[in-house]
């Protein structure tokens, strides 16, 4: 579950700068709430042996068993540091990501048609006109 939850908090990272407006307040919210989720669920899944108690119940047969001298790593709590890191670019980009400007529009589609663009002429005596006229994806042997 932690993996899940930073993996979302990660692409929300990225997507909280193409964003614009409110979107980028929801996907900032986003990010808080998946780094909170991601450290919460590290943190409680860091001593918890209660899945390994039940299989051990099941294989032995017996309802009492349990693991003993279980150990645990700092891995669940190393993740828990970078899920807090993860809420915490969350809560910066809510408070500040209003100022913060967005991408560039240069590349959207204003939605109206452009006004056809009149082909040059190609001069076939000269080589590299014909090679531009391929590049614009013109047969220049036709006309």
């Amino acid at each position: 579950m932690p993996t899940a939850l930073a993996i979302v908090g990660l692409a929300a990272l990225f997507a909280v700068f193409a964003v614009r407006r409110a979107g980028r307040t929801l996907v900032a919210a986003l990010l808080a709430l998946s780094g909170a989720g991601a450290a919460l669920a590290a943190v409680l899944g860091a001593s918890d042996s209660a899945a390994l108690d039940s299989e051990a119940a099941r294989i032995s047969g017996d309802t009492a068993a349990a693991v003993a001298g279980l150990t645990h790593t700092i891995w669940p709590y190393v993740t828990a540091a970078g899920a807090v890191l993860i809420l915490l670019a969350g809560l910066c980009a809510l408070r500040f990501g209003k100022n913060w400007p967005a991408m560039g529009g240069r590349y959207e589609r204003s939605g109206t048609p452009r006004a056809a663009r009149k082909a040059p002429t190609t001069d076939p005596d000269r080589p590299e006109d014909l090679w531009k006229a391929l590049d614009r994806g013109e047969d220049p042997t036709q006309g």
